[in-house]
Order: structure tokens, then sequence, then C-alpha cells
């Protein structure tokens, strides 16, 4: 290490171990990590609260493969507290957000993470840590879906169904700033806000099907999947990328896609501090805000699993971890 660790030897987490409701998520005491080669220490000061995160809890696994008992949480803003060898990008006193780990749990909900340095990235300026924390997966989710994967083009139509939620909200701004024609989805109570945030065409897919208005899209960003899959290849020209961010099934319709003459794919978000620093300059440009629905301290983790499980809440949910012995005002 680059200098001597004063953190304390441990540290509170929520951990579960076993699957099931919220219920099996507790506060207990463990060791605090130390950081490896190649990896930092970082204090965490917030813990974005992810889809990811119930169903992993919920299934005992997600993408992750993860088995109990284990710790939660995917988004980290904190501070760096220690270095471990061979890190020169980073400081003791750096502050720093990011998806480490990915598809693995980074252990977000815990005073302390370790992970490899290259998967964080320096805080946006002007950002704090509450929304910092809410930033990474749903942001690089949304980046790596429309610019990495679909590579949007200025004057192309994207369709982003589920617009208010945590990647929607995100991609809506993302896109416009590629210089898209942004149609969302939302429920009409959602629709002032998404015209805010440089949503184009709003349609209440409570009131309208979706598949029937929308025409001539050249992109799809699909986070419902089932039977709305096929309704999004109804929406695409030919040539055009419907992108979805779950898991494909029997259901996902591969021949039609063909049929329609249109690319379909399943995208899986990665670790990914390029992304997160282009994310980064689009926060400080003023292009990207990041919406916070509600932030609850680390012992009411099951109380943000209830809420996000309820599907109604607009932008993200975030835990804010207090730090011992002297926790900062966040």
């Amino acid at each position: 290490m680059s200098h001597p660790l004063t953190a304390p030897a441990t540290m509170r987490a929520v951990s579960q171990d076993r699957a099931g409701g919220p219920d099996v998520l507790k506060v207990v005491e463990t060791d605090r990590p130390e950081p490896g080669r190649g990896e930092i220490l970082v204090r965490v000061h917030a813990a974005g609260v992810n889809p990811a995160d119930w169903k992993t809890r919920e299934r005992g696994a997600f993408a992750s493969g993860a088995v109990p008992p284990f710790t939660l949480g995917f988004d980290v803003s904190g501070v760096v507290e220690a270095v471990g060898a061979g890190v020169t990008i980073f400081r003791p006193g750096d502050e720093v957000f990011g998806m480490p780990r990915f598809p693995h749990p980074a252990g977000a909900y815990a005073e302390y993470v370790t992970a490899p340095a290259r998967h964080f990235a320096p805080r946006p300026r002007g950002l704090d840590h509450i929304r910092a924390g809410a930033l990474p997966l749903a942001s690089l989710t949304a980046w790596q879906a429309l610019v990495d994967t679909a590579c949007v083009r200025p004057g192309q139509r994207v369709l982003i169904h589920a617009a208010a939620g945590g990647v929607g909200h995100l991609a809506v701004q993302i896109a416009k700033a590629r210089g898209a024609y942004v149609i969302a989805t939302a429920s009409a109570a959602k629709h002032d806000l998404l015209r805010t945030l440089g949503a184009d065409e709003l349609v209440d897919y409570r009131a309208q099907d979706v598949a029937e208005t929308v025409r001539d899209v050249d992109v799809v960003l699909d986070s419902i999947g089932g039977p709305n899959w096929a309704h999004s290849l109804r929406t695409l020209r030919r040539g055009g990328t419907l992108v979805s961010i779950l898991p494909l099934d029997d259901t996902f319709p591969t021949r039609q896609a063909e049929e329609a003459g249109v690319r379909a794919v399943f995208m899986l978000v990665e670790p990914d501090q390029q992304g997160l620093r282009e994310i980064s300059a689009l926060v400080e440009e003023g292009r990207l805000r990041v919406i916070v629905d509600t932030v609850l301290p680390l012992e009411q983790a099951a109380q943000a699993h209830s809420l996000g499980e309820t599907g109604r809440t607009t932008g993200k949910i975030v835990l804010a971890v207090a730090h011992r012995p002297a926790p900062e005002n966040l």
C-alpha cells in the first residue's frame, strides 16, 4: 500500500445468507477488505439500487452466479482510502464512482469496497455522492446500448421504453446528446418530466398501442421484454436495431427479426472507465442529469428493495452509507 491505512478493521455491510424477499437483507459487522494488486479500497458514501440487485437477492444469483452469503450492490460513489500495488491512476483522497466487477456484485451495500482501479472514474465535478452513486450501472447500460451497440447517429429516430425509469431517463438524454429524435414511452403523469429531459415525442403505453402508434424507428432500447420484444420489432424500419437489456429467452422473436431485416441483440453492461468518463463529461456540460427518487440509509436496504420492486419509481433509489467514526455530510 502507498500510505498507512487508518480505516477500521471492520465495517457494516448488508448481507444475505439465503435467497428470498427483502427480509433476507440484514446489516452485519464484517471484516473490512484490503486492496490487492491493481485494486483500490473505496470508502463508500452512496450505493445505487438497481433491478439487478433485487433479482440477485431473490434468486440467490443473477448474471453473477453469486452464492450466499454475499453483500449486494453494484453502484459505488466514494473516496479512495488506499491503493494496492501497481495502481497509478488514483491516490488516497480521490473521489470516484463506478460499477466495479459487474456482473459479480461489488459489495456496494457496505462501508468499504475493493475493486480494480480501472473499474472506476473520477466523480463528475459538481455532482454529490448520492447522485454519483445513482449513475454508473444505469448510465453505462444506456451508453453501451445506444452508443457502443446501436451506434446512434444524429437524425436517427430512437424509441426508449420505460423512459422514466433508472435506465430510461438517462437513455433519453444520451440519445438526445447524440443528436437523435427521441420517442419515449411512459405513463402520462411522467410526460412533462421527460419533455424537460429532451424527449421529442411521448407515448402513453397505458392508453396507446406503441406498435400501432410509432413507425420508422432506427433504434429501440427495450427494458421490458416478453411480448414487448415483438411489439418493438413492428416499430423498426428495415436495417434498424433492437437492443434488449434483458436476457433473451424462447419468447424473443429471432426469426421475425431476421425476416424483418432488423438486428436484434441482447446487451449485458460491462465495467467501462472510458464510458464513465464520457458520461461524466455530459454531466459536467449540463447535458445529463440523474433523477433520484428516494434516498434511504444503509440500514433500510430492505425497504429500498421493496420500493424498487413496485416498478413505480421515477429515476433511481440510492442508499446513503454512513461512515464511522466521523460520518460526513453527503
